[in-house]
């Protein structure tokens, strides 16, 4: 067989693995990297060529004719949707990619919608737009959540979620008016936002045969646990476990084999390699977008699976030339991941040029290079995405381990780098059946705070005077100036129950103080807006009513009362024999406070770097967390009459069962001197403290600065619960967080300290992308 020159386009990590790929067949005497980077420059049987431009495609035809280039691999989008597969074609020299009319499927959102409608593949709803104002007339119609996409090439910015109409309508001003992508927001497609687990699948294709490779999950956002902005992919690895034999053989049935059929049919057969991006809703895959090429970080996580034997250079001659039915992808059964380390401010504005060191990666780790050049013998950053590395196991927690010893023993280092610690963590969540969570538990967080999201819309309907009709912040506001009623406060109000709590007090026969706790979840929440509790209202709902027991709650109800100084003014007791069974209840509370206009809090505003964070040291579980707290007692074999393993002198249900610490009466007489509060509950620290934070600010709290009750030390180790877990499901020691200026702190905390435990846990910095809206610092600490 002859040998083979390859011209390779790009300067990505895609490229760098799409190099290292290409350089081990045996047919391959030389790779040409236009323009490269600074691991294409150090990659065997590949050469930097900096003499013609990427985008010259003449030129780059020039010199593959001088260079006796058998094979043409372009490995951004632009230049196949620009028609660079033509001039190609033209010369006589195979081009792996499409033609500039298939390109279409990535080059135009518009075409890609339309095209899947035309022959029935599975998509979100959709319309298409030129003119703004039509646009927003269709934000106002429609009842369901977005995604505004400009149709054209947007370097992968183009795709907006909005979280409000509002906010859709500001998009598309963006994107349609002030033209913020160029000509690629002249037209966009607003769709229905999908819900469910996102794969990536690569696909080689002659234009009739198709051979995949293992699907991937890329991690998008720029933050641990999918927070922050959209990145172009910061980790991925494959296989992923929610690609079953069944999901994949539906996934070629009704998209892959349908789309390369109609591309047939729109007699411009698609080759190369179709990136399908899809959403595995409840109702099966659907197509989220089409790529004409690679995808980036996907191809360096699965080409390391394709095995010794599989031939690259081989597949893309195949698929340029239509013989693809002759190969038979041969795929390791391995495992991949693969973690994106990135330049500091990224995806926002980074630096370039940052000198970079880079050793040699241990055994079975791979590192690509993306943004990376060479500046003389210097390694330098030349991007916001600079360099990853791919490890490969026998499972996939061995893979991402290896991904992160490597990087904790510096084979990179430069200047503000910053990685993601949480690749596959969607896939180690599902699958864990040792290590605890809230979400096994039956309790998904993430889930509340997108239904939270997702009714935004309908409570933002009732909107009156006074009312501003948001949710998501610890209560309701209505300020009676604004309803008729001048000079008048703000009246406060909240509504929470005590949960799976009750269960516990149900088996215990002990019901008293689940009254107290009903009590303390709405006060509590009350005083974090700066208010003073002023009545209650309770509900009571059962199967049958048991006066001993209804009774002894509704004591414990007004024992919270008397605690908070709050009146208990009425409430509601149901009997529904269809709704409960046995001795089974539960119950809700609102409680009502006010608050003038100067004494509200948080006092976002006035809240600046250095703020102080002070602890209010909790008595406990208090009320949240129930559901994972009584799994894990069931699992070590207790019984809720066993002696407590954390404290002696009790049984576990007493100490499970001490009520919530209610903390009106401490706070009133600091609250002017009080910048902002959380109230500790679900969500724990790492949720409930950012939602008294501006934007700009974030928490900075180190654990074990206070004493952590013995109850959660046992709850993590017999549960096994991961620390970030527990400082999100449980109060973890802290029942109340004070956010208060440097030079007030010594004075709030001193007169506090006679009636609570008061620790100085943080203190207010910039955010940043290590910070997020809280970094919880010495986790290790978690026995």
């Amino acid at each position: 067989m002859s040998s083979l020159r390859i011209l390779l386009i790009g300067n990505g990590g895609r490229e760098h693995a799409l190099a290292w790929k290409l350089s081990q067949s045996p047919r391959v005497s030389t790779v040409y990297a236009v323009p490269g980077n600074g691991g294409t420059a150090s990659c065997p049987k590949v050469v930097n060529v900096a003499s013609v431009s990427a985008d010259d495609y003449p030129g780059l035809v020039e010199f593959s004719r001088l260079n006796n280039v058998s094979l043409v691999v372009p490995g951004p989008e632009a230049p196949l949707v620009d028609g660079i597969e033509g001039f190609f074609r033209q010369a006589g020299i195979p081009c792996f990619g499409p033609s500039k009319e298939a390109a279409q499927l990535e080059g135009s959102k518009t075409f890609s919608k339309d095209f899947m409608r035309r022959y029935n593949v599975p998509t979100a709803a959709y319309e298409n737009f030129a003119n703004f104002h039509d646009a927003v007339k269709y934000v106002d119609r429609v009842s369901h959540d977005v995604v505004i996409k400009a149709t054209g090439l947007a370097a992968g910015k183009g795709v907006i979620l909005p979280k409000t109409k509002q906010e859709a309508k500001d998009a598309l001003k963006q994107i349609m008016v002030d033209k913020a992508f160029g000509s690629a927001g002249d037209e966009v497609v607003i769709e229905e936002l999908l819900v469910g687990d996102e794969l990536s699948i690569l696909t080689f294709c002659d234009g009739y045969t198709i051979r995949s490779l293992p699907p991937a999950q890329d991690h998008k956002r720029i933050f641990d646990g999918d927070q922050g902005p959209n990145t172009g992919g910061m980790g991925c690895y494959a296989p992923t476990n929610i690609a079953s034999k069944d999901l994949i053989e539906r996934i070629d049935k009704e998209i892959l084999e349908p789309t390369i059929l109609g591309m047939r049919r729109e007699k411009q057969p698609f080759r190369g390699v179709l990136f399908t991006g899809l959403m595995i809703t409840s109702s099966g895959p659907k197509v989220l977008e089409y790529n004409v090429r690679f995808g980036d970080p996907e191809t360096q996580t699965v080409l390391p699976l394709l095995s010794a034997d599989t031939d690259l250079a081989e597949v893309m001659l195949a698929c340029s030339e239509g013989y693809l039915d002759n190969f038979h992808l041969k795929v390791e059964p391995k495992f991949s991941a693969t973690v994106v380390v990135a330049a500091g401010g990224y995806p926002g504005a980074y630096a370039k040029g940052t000198s970079m060191t880079v050793l040699s990666p241990p055994s079975g780790c791979h590192i690509f290079h993306a943004g990376t050049r060479f500046a003389g013998e210097q390694l330098q950053s030349a991007g916001g995405r600079v360099i990853a590395i791919t490890s490969v196991g026998d499972s996939l927690r061995a893979a991402v381990d290896a991904c992160y010893a490597a990087l904790s023993e510096k084979v990179i280092q430069f200047e503000g780098m910053f990685f993601r610690k949480d690749i596959a963590h969607r896939a180690f969540r599902a699958s864990s059946t040792k290590a605890m969570t809230y979400a096994q538990a039956g309790v998904d967080i993430q889930a509340g705070n997108d239904f939270v999201e997702k009714i935004k819309k309908a409570v933002g309907s009732t909107k009156r005077p006074g009312a501003d009709a948001e949710i998501g912040g610890f209560g309701g506001e209505l300020d009676l100036s604004q309803c008729g009623y001048p000079n008048a406060p703000i009246l406060v109000g909240a509504i929470d129950g005590v949960g799976t709590k009750l269960m516990i007090a149900q088996a215990m026969k002990k019901h008293d103080t689940v009254g107290v706790d009903l009590v303390a979840m709405n006060v509590n929440d009350l005083i974090v807006q700066g208010a003073t509790p002023l009545m209650f209202l309770d509900y009571y709902g059962c199967s049958k009513l048991d006066l001993p027991s209804a009774a002894a709650f509704v004591e414990g109800v007004a024992e919270g009362c008397r605690q908070s100084g709050c009146a208990l003014v009425g409430g509601e007791t149901a009997e529904m024999p269809g709704m409960y069974q046995g001795e089974d209840y539960d119950a809700a509370g609102c409680a009502v406070g006010a608050v003038t206009t100067g004494s509200r809090l948080p006092r976002r505003h006035d809240m600046t770097e250095g703020d102080v964070l002070l602890g209010l040291g909790s008595v406990g579980v208090h009320s949240n967390g129930f559901s994972l707290v009584r799994r894990i007692v069931q699992s070590a074999g207790l019984t809720y009459d066993s002696q407590a393993p954390w404290d002696a002198s009790k049984t576990v249900g007493e100490s499970l069962l001490t009520p919530t610490r209610i903390y009106v009466r401490s706070l009133l007489p600091v609250i002017a001197d009080i910048k902002g509060l959380a109230h500790i509950t679900g969500g724990g620290l790492i949720e409930n403290v950012p939602r008294m934070l501006p934007e700009a600010l974030a928490a900075e709290i180190v654990y074990g600065s206070w004493d952590v009750p013995l109850v959660f030390q046992w709850l993590k180790q017999a549960g096994n619960v991961d620390p970030t877990e527990m400082c999100r499901t449980f109060n973890a020691g802290i029942g109340m967080v004070i956010a208060v200026d440097a030079s007030k702190a010594d004075s709030v905390q001193q007169r506090l300290s006679p009636s609570e435990k008061v620790y100085r846990i943080g203190r207010l910095v910039h955010r940043s992308q290590e910070t997020g809206g809280c970094a919880i610092h010495s986790l290790g600490l978690w026995a």
